[in-house]
């Protein structure tokens, strides 16, 4: 495939979802504002601006250029390696894996990290037990959240983090992999597996329901590699993606790639603002 069929395929993507993916941070009062390293963005459907530096730009290639500030090829081929699915990338043209970095757990800082979990987010803490006892959950240094990703044979593959602070901030442990594994709550439950945005995303479907599997895709991400063996697997599969056009938008892609796997929309914004709105 040529180097512009490639980028047809990939410029389309949406750009909140590519923004996830660098590690930027909604803005917890305005959705169409994302704070990235570089200043903040402002963005409008396929086109974006970064108010800080009076530049702006139209589509998910354009966009990576400028958050990671990468020339177009690097670009093309970071979306190829996130996005895997839309396109093939071509042999031999992909720069070497980032080595995964976990944090090490910070006992000190878990009653922290505990105390926003349970008291902000409104999880059980008769669900958190397990997975901290596990160290599927922690705190690390700067009183993170980290939700570890689990790959085959139990290993690590990544993990989601989670700032606790007043500050709403999100992201991943460098070098993750988030098409190797994913964060799950352990559960001999056969009735349904349900894929959320989130690891609190997960933990709160489960709160609401207790008899389903609940998994993080870290992302409204349609299409990462373990989900074609879990279909195939044929037990149900719903796609609890949040309710905002985000979220729909990668449901659906989901759901034209899988067309198995059904819509369970949150009736909040996502898992976790119903699971508040509930008082549990």
């Amino acid at each position: 495939m040529n180097w512009r069929a490639r980028a047809d395929r990939l410029r389309p993507l949406p750009l909140p979802v590519v923004l996830e993916e660098l590690g930027a941070t909604p803005d917890p009062h305005d959705p169409a504002k994302w704070r990235t390293q570089h200043g903040i963005l402002t963005v409008t459907g396929p086109k974006f601006i970064n108010w800080n530096q009076g530049l702006g730009g139209g589509g998910a290639i354009d966009l990576v250029m400028h958050v990671r500030q990468v020339g177009f090829g690097q670009a093309l081929e970071w979306l190829e390696r996130r996005f895997v699915g839309l396109t093939a990338p071509q042999s031999g043209s992909m720069p070497s894996e980032q080595a995964l970095t976990l944090p090490p757990p910070v006992a000190q800082n878990w009653p922290r990290v505990e105390c926003y979990l349970i008291e902000e987010r409104k999880l059980p803490r008769a669900l958190l037990s397990p997975l901290v006892q596990s160290e599927i959950i922690f705190a690390d240094v700067r009183a993170n959240a980290v939700f570890l990703l689990v790959g085959s044979g139990s290993i690590p593959v990544g993990a989601e983090l989670r700032g606790t602070t007043a500050l709403a901030w999100r992201g991943m442990v460098p070098g993750s992999r988030k098409d190797r594994g994913f964060f799950s709550l352990p559960s001999t439950s056969l009735e349904a597996i349900v894929l959320c945005e989130s690891a609190i995303d997960a933990i709160s479907c489960h709160a609401l329901h207790p008899t389903y599997r609940c998994l993080s895709t870290s992302g409204a991400r349609p299409d990462p590699l373990w989900l074609r063996p879990l279909v195939e697997q044929g037990q149900p599969l719903f796609c609890g993606f949040d309710a905002d056009p985000t979220g729909d938008a990668m449901a659906q892609r989901m759901r034209d790639l899988h067309p198995s796997i059904r819509r369970l929309r949150p009736a909040a914004k996502d898992w976790n603002d119903l699971l508040r709105q509930h008082g549990r």
